[in-house]
Formats: C-alpha cells, structure tokens, sequence
C-alpha cells in the first residue's frame, strides 16, 4: 500500500468493545378515538426525533417497510389531523393516527440465516456506550423494503432480541459498503443525528474514480435533486432546483486511467458522492446507475464486481463528551482491483 494510503488509515484505528443498552419507551394509545382498528398514538419525549416511517416499522410487526410508505403516501397515516412525508421526524405530544392494516397483508418476518447472522457478527467494529460501529458488506440493505425483506437492522433486532432499542443513526447505500452507525440507547441516536444536522460528524469515503480526477479539484458543490423513474427507481441528477450539496474530495493515488479518493461529504444527500464523481468527468468505477458500461467493463476485467465506494471512518462524539473515531479496512476484493491497477 502506497506511503499516502498507510498514512490516512493510520489516524483511523477501529476499536471494539461491549456495553449493554437501555429500554426505549412505547407510544403511549389514546383510548376512545376514532372506528375499531384505528389507533391513535401519542409521541413520548423520549421518542422526539425518530422519523415516521422507522416509527411506524416498530409498531406495525411484520408489515413490509413497502406497505408502509404506501400507507404514508396515500395519507392513511396523519399526525395531529396532518399528512407528512416518511422523513417527517416527530416531536413530543404529536399525535399519530396509524390505520387498521388487514393481517392478509402482513408478511411473516424474514428470518436471519445462522451464516448471515456470523457474518453481521464479524463485522462488529464497535459496540459501547449504546453505539454500534458495523462494517457492513456490500449488497446488505440497510433495512428491508422495495423488495428486500431483511436488511442489517433487522439482522441486527434477530441478533440482539433483549435490546429493546436498536435505529439506523444514518444510512449507507446497499452497493456501498464499510463503517455504518447504529444506537442502541435513544439518547444516543437524538445526539448524534444532532450532530450530524450540525455537520459535527466525521464521515470518510474511498472511491475509485474513472478518469484522471482534475488537478486542484477539492470541493465540488453541484445541487442535487431525486427524481423517481416510472419503474421505481430512483436516480439523482445536478439541477439548479436541487437541494445545496458539497462534498470535499482528496487525492490518494493515480493510476491510469482511475484514481483513488477519499471523499468527505459536507451534506448528506442520496448518492452524493457518486453523482458528484460524475458531475466533475470522473464517475465512480461499478457505478451501474451513473458509469457508462463501457468503463464498467473495463474494471470488470480488473475483478471490480461491485460499487468501489466504502465507508472507510466515522467519528462522533457521545451525550457524555466522549470522541467516539473507528475505521473499517477496505474489503479484500477492493484491495485486490487496487492491486491490479498498480501492476499495469
């Protein structure tokens, strides 16, 4: 591994340990409201913060995360009299009305296979002071839904059935692999998602680049906006309407025809940093939503069989005060693609 490479892991090292969690409190049903099935559900202080749809996944057991945004869509879920959208975070004293949900419509529970339950289990890369650092595979979902049943917080809710609390702190493309946040404590997750709307959260990626990356070129602040395809998908392009968006990027390594980064998002927009790759000329390598074939093709031949972009370190600090900094190592087969660029 390059000199430069060695010296940005080595300020990263990962620690491991265990802590247990605490409980998380349940909604509290306001009684006599509303036909037979509809529950109305009021919002405890200590529940201030979580989004709607992680809110309504904890309540509605067994309904796929699909049935769920539907239901947001269609405006069956209100809070206090009002339609929200599934990022709405809920305060304390809202009132949520969740609508009966047929059982024909449940799907029972995707169980955790035992290899896929060891492999979760390996990836453990902290887990004290109701914080767990995994270093997630790539192709793991975070959570279930838009045909996926099972995703890392529901392996996880398998794994740990005493811990009654246990959120994603942010999320991390399925494609995209390494170091991922997730509380066990519901003072942790409202401090650290604190934290990050006010950018006190360190997040580092490695990404190969397709391209020679522009010399001098650190910062890139393109607007993004989602836009949703008729088939479902969902793909993010640089609009003058788009949301504001920065993501700082550095220069680790040349190759030809490639270079590795290390890319550092100041916002936390849907594939930022891969659209912000391709917005400078340089798209990432594996990239099948934003790279042209024909480059894929050719890191194919290199071995490259996925996304080569990985969440290398996250750093936060704790409610206590502590700095919390843990780095994931690159997966072997991006090592390996790595290592076939320097030969040739």
């Amino acid at each position: 591994m390059p000199l430069q490479l060695r010296l940005w892991y080595r300020y990263h090292a990962p620690m491991r340990s265990n802590h247990p969690s605490d409980e998380a409190p349940a909604a509290s049903k306001s009684p006599g409201n509303g036909s037979p099935g509809v529950q109305f559900l009021t919002v405890p202080a200590e529940l201030a913060g979580q989004r709607i749809d992680n809110f309504l996944q904890a309540r509605l057991k067994g309904v796929p995360r699909s049935r769920v945004y539907r239901i947001l869509r269609k405006g069956e879920v209100r809070v206090n009299k009002g339609r929200v959208k599934a990022e709405y975070r809920l305060r304390a004293g809202d009132v949520v009305r969740v609508p009966p949900i047929r059982t024909t419509e449940q799907a029972p529970p995707a169980v955790a296979g035992e290899s896929l339950r060891n492999l979760v289990q390996a990836s453990i890369l902290y887990d004290d002071n109701g914080l767990l650092v995994i270093n997630k595979p790539a192709g793991l979902a975070v959570h279930g839904g838009s045909g996926v049943r099972l995703g890392l917080i529901e392996v996880l809710r398998q794994m740990f059935p005493g811990s009654p609390f246990i959120e994603l702190v942010h999320r991390l493309d399925r494609d995209t692999s390494g170091a991922i946040m997730v509380a066990r404590k519901r003072s942790v997750l409202q401090h650290v998602q604190a934290e990050l709307r006010a950018g006190r959260v360190g997040k580092s990626y490695l990404a190969l680049a397709s391209g020679k990356w522009p010399r001098g070129r650190k910062l890139v602040e393109a607007p993004l906006r989602k836009n949703t395809l008729k088939s479902g998908e969902r793909m993010v392009s640089v609009a003058p309407d788009g949301k504001p968006s920065q993501t700082r990027f550095q220069v680790l390594e040349r190759f030809s025809g490639a270079t590795l980064v290390a890319a550092e998002p100041v916002t936390g927009r849907t594939h930022q940093i891969r659209v912000h790759a391709q917005f400078v000329g340089c798209p990432l390598a594996g990239d099948v939503k934003y790279t042209p074939d024909e480059e894929n093709r050719r890191f194919r031949g290199l071995g490259l069989k996925r996304l080569f972009l990985h969440s290398a370190s996250v750093s936060c600090s704790l409610p206590s005060g502590e700095v919390v900094k843990v780095a994931a190592p690159l997966p072997e087969e991006l090592e390996s693609v790595l290592a076939a660029l320097r030969q040739g």
